[in-house]
């Protein structure tokens, strides 16, 4: 027969304790006041790589990492005269092994025996994570220090190339009044459009050297609704020539922080780009809506127009210079600098096409919250 021990067994408050003690994985000591070990469980001797007897017989700030002599003192002195309950520190100690590793270290004051207040030091070995936010850090630096060296080298290159191709520009036109019949050179008409062509490429490259993350103190709170009708009411001629029909049925109180310039050009390239991949088959169709998601005003763009094939050009679709109809107009440098745009403003765009058929842009504004004020 199997024998049940009575539930009275486990009454003992301390042989529990005990077992916690020595069984949880983090590690734990008891220290009186002035900071002498008192007791220790298993996981300290394994996360410093001491027994206990050397633990005991040893100094503690000789193994605390030179830096971090310290960081305990004035925590540790409120904790003493009982201003705090509790405090957290972070600390480097050198293990066993000679490594380095770093500590997270909770304290608390308790009453252990007879009264006497002694002090509870928790241990979590947090090393490899900590490593890891060095690592990111380091990461981080080298990705800021290497961007500010991109950013001035565009800006040497652009302001230099942007002299040399005005130089170019302006001997051309020198050649041209002093030798009339070099018109009728295909050489110097090879060499003029030459020059066009690289004052053209001059000035995107400009425009997107401009544009820079946006810092949230810098937005604005804009009114949604009233840019696009802004954008609807600046190609209105395009529009009714193309016999293009634009909905706004964007909701009339949303607003996003942004700045005023980069979402006019946002919404104006979007609907031009619309219009100019309308298809042949059918009347053109652009209906724009809005909703919230999370902290976004998601701001869609549909059309009916040819549509894109995103398995054969979805990587491609906002780099530069890239274009996907046959449309003697297209440059690709829209798409590039339109994005470019909402990442700096901190969103988001996505895409959804089917050729022959139209395509939807659903634009991530970040949410702000309504105000008065209204474009001029």
């Amino acid at each position: 027969m199997k024998t049940v021990k009575p539930q009275g067994a486990f009454s003992d408050t301390s042989y529990f304790l005990e077992r916690i003690f020595n069984n949880t994985y983090n590690g734990i000591a008891i220290l009186n006041l002035e900071g002498d070990w008192l007791k220790v469980n298993d996981s300290v001797c394994e996360i410093f790589g001491y027994s206990r007897r050397e633990l005991f017989n040893m100094n503690i700030d000789d193994i605390i990492f030179r830096e971090d002599l310290g960081v305990h003192e004035k925590k540790h002195e409120s904790l003493i005269q009982g201003k705090i309950d509790k405090y957290r520190v972070k600390q480097r100690y050198f293990h066993k092994n000679g490594s380095v590793i770093t500590i997270l270290i909770y304290v608390s004051l308790v009453s252990y025996k007879e009264g006497r207040p002694h002090m509870i030091w928790q241990f979590t070995d947090v090393t490899n994570h900590q490593k890891s936010q060095d690592k990111l850090k380091m990461m981080l630096s080298v990705v800021k220090e290497q961007n500010e060296r991109l950013t001035a080298f565009a800006d040497i290159i652009t302001h230099n190339l942007r002299s040399h191709s005005g130089n170019l520009s302006m001997l051309a036109e020198f050649l041209e009044e002093d030798f009339s019949l070099l018109n009728q050179n295909e050489n110097f008409v090879l060499l003029k459009k030459a020059i066009e062509n690289l004052q053209e490429t001059m000035a995107h490259l400009t425009q997107v050297a401009k544009i820079k993350e946006i810092d949230e103190s810098e937005t604005e709170t804009l009114n949604l609704y009233d840019y696009v009708e802004k954008a609807i009411y600046n190609i209105k001629a395009i529009a009714k020539n193309t016999n293009t029909t634009i909905i706004n049925d964007v909701d009339e109180n949303f607003c996003v922080k942004g700045i005023p310039a980069y979402l006019d050009s946002i919404i104006l390239n979007f609907l031009t780009n619309a219009i100019k991949y309308r298809s042949d088959k059918r009347l053109p169709e652009i209906k724009l809506t809005a909703n919230i998601q999370n902290d976004y005003v998601v701001l869609n763009i549909a059309d009916n127009g040819l549509g894109i094939d995103l398995d054969k050009y979805g990587d491609k679709l906002f780099q530069m210079y890239k274009t996907f109809h046959c449309n003697e107009d297209a440059i690709g440098i829209g798409l590039f600098i339109t994005k470019t745009h909402i990442e700096s403003m901190g969103g988001k765009i996505i895409v959804t096409s089917e050729v022959d058929v139209g395509s939807e842009f659903s634009i991530y504004f970040k949410l702000a919250e309504p105000s008065t004020n209204l474009i001029d």
